[in-house]
């Protein structure tokens, strides 16, 4: 069963928490979407199909739906409860440029996407649909934009070898030990500001042929249980459900039933990211849940979430997020106006 609770209206926007307790493996029925929409996980994990493509959506993976795209869901962990913002087409031309399909519907959730996620609830929350409500929405939209940009495309079938393969990204390596163009060091800084609104009006056009050029997969026929989707998938609803053997790549790959070497290939191939990023990534949201929540103890909060010390904890969220976590506490409990 599914509910909807609206949060927000503007003119060529909805802004919706949407509430799901299904809890079944097959898939349901098809239903066509009527919007432009983005989807994103509170809580709570799900699969979606869409244009024959499986894909497992949870905190760290968002997606986009078009008018009249064929959806199934599944519910194999239980219910869920996710942000849907709805764009009319006119809007959404707008922000992305035009109405070109997009070369795939998933996106991966990095921090700075969660945190723009986060702000928009803030400021749908403050009670200014008009100003505040839509500087956030762009900031989403344009972040969304971006790391769809950097996002490897789907998996698709070796025409010579029949195995499936990833396409490369054009995006340079972003793993936790990879040198920041800015710094020089084994740190990657945000492109823009975290949490800072897009200019008004169009999100910049160059966003979007960088994911249109490419055109669309085809569909990456039946995934075996140790194709690289498989087995990435397999890694992130282990460390989101926060299993022993997610502590170390090694337990982690004894516990899937693959080579070491070939886990952190697949997870990298599939998601752009490292499986330490990706770990840390997961650690950083977790972090944010208890910011927002007013967490008084900074050393509490990195002993709970298994960081070596609060220094270790400051160092990974700035990383990530570009701020401290007490300046993060401050935003994320008073948006500004």
């Amino acid at each position: 069963m599914r509910s909807s609770k609206p949060l927000a209206r503007g003119k060529g926007f909805s802004l919706d928490v949407v509430t799901c307790v299904d809890d079944h493996r097959g898939w349901s029925p098809a239903e066509a979407g009527r919007h432009h929409r983005m989807v994103l996980v509170h809580r709570g994990a799900f699969r979606r199909m869409a244009d024959g493509r499986p894909a497992a959506v949870d905190p760290t993976m968002a997606y986009l739906g078009t008018p009249g795209q064929e959806e199934r869901f599944a519910h194999p962990a239980g219910g869920d409860v996710c942000t849907s913002l709805s764009l009319s087409p006119g809007l959404w031309r707008r922000l992305a440029g035009d109405d070109t399909p997009l070369a795939r519907s998933t996106v991966y959730v990095d921090a700075r996407l969660e945190l723009a996620h986060r702000s928009l609830l803030a400021s749908a929350r403050a009670g200014d649909p008009d100003f505040a409500l839509v500087e956030s929405l762009l900031s989403l939209v344009s972040t969304t934009l971006d790391q769809l940009a950097l996002t490897p495309p789907p998996a698709t079938p070796s025409h010579t070898t029949g195995r499936t393969e990833s396409v490369p990204s054009p995006a340079t390596d972003r793993t936790e030990n990879a040198p920041s163009p800015a710094t020089g060091r084994g740190e990657s800084a945000p492109s823009t500001p975290p949490g800072s609104a897009a200019r008004p009006g169009a999100v910049p056009r160059h966003h979007a042929p960088a994911v249109r050029s490419r055109p669309a997969a085809p569909h990456p026929g039946r995934v075996t249980a140790r194709s690289p989707r498989a087995v990435a998938d397999a890694a992130r609803e282990a460390i989101a459900a926060d299993h022993p053997a997610a502590g170390g790549l090694l337990p982690l790959a004894e516990l899937l039933s693959v080579s070491p070497y070939q886990l952190s290939r697949a997870f990298t191939r599939e998601l752009g990211v490292s499986l330490t990023h990706y770990r840390n990534r997961v650690r950083v949201s977790r972090a944010l849940d208890r910011l927002e929540s007013g967490e008084p103890s900074l050393a509490a909060l990195a002993a709970d979430l298994g960081f070596a010390d609060q220094a270790h904890l400051t160092r990974t969220v700035r990383r990530h997020l570009g701020h401290t976590p007490t300046a993060l506490r401050r935003l994320l409990a008073s948006p500004v106006l």
